[in-house]
């Protein structure tokens, strides 16, 4: 049998991350054992994080299951376990640190022994990790780093900064997936370990959906967060009243000014595997970006799914957008913005040429690549 994984990441569900589209190819021919997150900062008094702990302390009297009847998991593969962290969320609190090594650690050992499993390879894309480093008679640790935790927004940031700062130290290979992430890590072993994309989802023609508005249509999808760039949206929709502009997911800010303009389209989440119907069958695919801290390190998974599906995207400017330019229209104002709806090019030719862009980088591709250096550590 291969040498397991145990893989610490955000609650397994929704729309998955670079880390569960890993996962299921890391899983597709040995075990994983995924544990879901324990925080990354202390409850605040207030009804959604009470509703949080309380979503939390039911789960921690739950099984670990397979995920079969979990929401956005039907390719899921049979060998993958989650577990449900009996730990205590508070980044920095020397007696959480404690009960969470404690309990947590005897929770995965339990898992671990279960199945059968010893001397895993531990993954760990969040920095509350570290707790059980050390804990687990694991044969290596990679820490897996795809975003810059000291400026994104819901983190506590200086003790979160100080625990992935620890696990780097304790990590025997730091993936990152930018190199602006790349250069927090000196004196650590560094690897480069872009995001992949799921390229046979988002190639294979899907049905046109009946939410998506009739005649010239613009969409974005992805977390709606402060980071996105109302008013780019908001003023370009006002001067482009012949376009339709489609915005999905989830808000975790106030939408007011978007939802009073009639073209733009507010049509809340969708399940990931639906996004190919989506993108496949609008003109223009978006990243309209503010330029902070956070997308100075981001690499967005949306990027190369918009690429694999052949839409012509429409983007502010970041960092990761570098390898992919040639092949986006660039924008910093309303104006550049209607102008580059008027100069998109979905000919067949032109969509070919976006595929063939991230054609090979497929996330077995990133898998591969990233257990071929775990294997030469924990060999």
């Amino acid at each position: 049998m291969k040498r397991p994984l145990v893989m610490f990441g955000e609650d397994w569900g929704g729309l998955p991350s670079s880390s569960q589209h890993l996962a299921k190819r890391f899983a597709a021919d040995r075990p994983v054992i995924w544990v879901n997150s324990i925080g990354l900062r202390r409850p605040r008094l207030n009804a959604s994080d009470a509703a949080r702990v309380m979503r939390k302390l039911r789960s921690m009297g739950r099984r670990n299951q397979q995920p079969a009847a979990a929401p956005e998991t039907h390719d899921t593969p049979a060998n993958l376990t989650v577990i449900h962290p009996r730990a205590v969320s508070w980044p920095g609190n020397p007696l959480a640190s404690a009960i969470n090594r404690a309990s947590l650690g005897a929770q995965i050992r339990a898992a671990l022994q279960q199945q059968g499993l010893e001397r895993p390879i531990l993954w760990a894309s969040l920095p509350t990790a570290v707790d059980v480093v050390g804990t687990l008679g694991e044969a290596a640790v990679a820490y897996y780093c795809c975003d810059d935790f000291s400026g994104l927004v819901g983190v506590d940031h200086t003790p979160v900064s100080r625990m992935e700062k620890r696990l780097a130290q304790k990590s025997d290979i730091v993936f990152v997936t930018n190199e602006a992430l790349e250069k927090k890590f000196e004196g650590s072993r560094v690897s480069a370990l872009p995001h992949g994309v799921d390229f046979d989802l988002f190639d294979c023609p899907a049905d046109r959906p009946a939410d998506l508005p009739d005649g010239k249509t613009a969409l974005f999808y992805g977390s709606i967060s402060d980071w996105l760039d109302q008013d780019l949206i908001a003023r370009t929709a006002e001067a482009r009243p012949d376009w339709s502009f489609v915005l999905i997911g989830k808000a975790d800010i106030s939408l007011g000014r978007l939802s009073s303009i009639p073209n733009i389209h507010l049509l809340g989440p969708r399940p990931h595997h639906t996004l190919p119907s989506y993108v496949q069958h609008v003109d223009a695919a978006l990243l309209p970006f503010l330029d902070t801290p956070q997308i100075r390190a981001c690499n967005p998974l949306k990027l190369r799914e918009y690429l694999a599906s052949g839409t012509s995207v429409i983007s502010t400017d970041f960092r990761s957008l570098a390898p992919y330019r040639d092949a986006v229209s660039v924008v910093s104002d309303t104006t550049d913005f209607s102008a580059a709806l008027d100069r998109i090019d979905n000919s067949p030719a032109a969509r070919a040429a976006r595929k063939q862009l991230v054609a090979a980088e497929t996330w077995r591709a990133r898998a591969d690549q990233a257990l071929s250096a775990l294997e030469g550590i924990a060999a």
